[in-house]
């Protein structure tokens, strides 16, 4: 069920002659240009929306299709906004003011700002069938007044393709990716933080790339420190020996300064308490899994970082009421 910060487009809902142009005007609502596909006939696409404060996260899938922002455009409407893109398949070429046309492929991270024309063309990959093409993407619409770094020093980076998989620029795209995962869960309350995290991934991942990290803000600098932190934690669960001292030295930091950082930005929650109650969240979910049915209890507790199978289970039993072994066959329970 969508919430009320969240709205979603399915094709197959809507007439055939109308579904290009409620799917465009959707999209020109934060990226206004002017969009033409050769599928407007028949426009299978999908999208969902989720406002994150000030920030609008959108998913979208669609067939090849041309955006393409006039100078003239600009000059008539601008609402000063950067847009973030992850291509998670398909292709894009991209022509800028400069005439230099850029080609993006899956895994590809970049962005553009409102204020300057491009000439956007998505389109598919060879792998996949004529009648199958498809850009599958993920992407955020934010005002630029709020990204704190110089305009002229980003505007350096404008256009460029990233990969997603290194660095901090990968620890935004999982972001992003999650945020997607998570949209029909996320209420309305924590939707406007959740903004201001994204935006600040996306100046510590612009500082890093201009090497000016000294120009953001304190907080920023800090929170994005967080999500790094929690981000390590979630690609490490397995190993047993992650602790608050591993953490802090991965980060380059003090584990005193850890705690205090962590635990500011985290509702009062420790580090400790963080991955303890991440590890059996995954434990929770692996356990009611029907792929992992024939995974003994300490094997599925081992993937998670816990061990011993004693204060697994009892860690287990006083946060969910049952012990794993009954959760799992509560949650398995008919599925065959």
């Amino acid at each position: 069920m969508a919430t009320s910060t969240e709205s979603v487009f399915r094709s197959e809902g809507v007439p055939g002659k109308e579904r290009f142009d409620c799917w465009r005007e959707l999209v020109g609502r934060t990226r206004d240009s002017e969009v033409t596909s050769a599928h407007a006939d028949d426009f299978r696409a999908e999208m969902r929306r989720l406002e994150l404060g000030p920030v609008t996260l959108l998913r979208t899938s669609f067939p090849p299709t041309r955006f393409q922002r006039t100078a003239r455009r600009v000059r008539r409407s601008d609402q000063g906004v950067f847009h973030l893109t992850l291509l998670l398949d398909g292709g894009f070429a991209l022509t800028r003011d400069t005439g230099r046309t850029e080609t993006f492929g899956r895994g590809n991270l970049h962005m553009l700002d409102s204020s300057h024309p491009f000439d956007l063309r998505a389109f598919g990959t060879r792998a996949q069938a004529p009648e199958d093409l498809r850009i599958e993407a993920v992407g955020i619409d934010f005002p630029t007044a709020l990204l704190p770094l110089p305009a002229h020093r980003v505007h350096e980076l404008l256009g460029r393709g990233f990969s997603a998989r290194e660095g901090t620029c990968a620890l935004l795209s999982d972001f992003l990716v999650g945020l997607d995962r998570q949209a029909a869960a996320l209420g309305p309350a924590e939707t406007p933080r959740l903004g201001g995290v994204v935006v600040d991934l996306v100046a510590a991942w612009l500082a890093r790339e201009l090497d000016a990290e000294a120009a953001l803000p304190d907080d920023t600098r800090r929170r994005a420190l967080v999500e790094n932190v929690r981000g390590f934690v979630a690609r490490r669960l397995h190993d047993p020996e992650l602790t608050p001292a591993v953490i802090a030295a991965a980060h380059h930091i003090s584990v005193s300064y850890l705690h205090r950082l962590f635990t500011r930005h985290s509702g009062g929650e420790t580090v400790a308490a963080f991955v303890r109650r991440r590890r059996l969240e995954k434990a929770h979910r692996d356990l009611a899994d029907p792929a992992l049915r024939d995974l003994p209890v300490h094997a599925v507790a081992d993937r998670c970082g816990l061990p011993r199978a004693a204060e697994f289970s009892r860690a287990f039993k006083s946060v969910y009421g049952l012990s794993p072994s009954e959760h799992r066959r509560q949650a398995l329970a008919g599925t065959g």
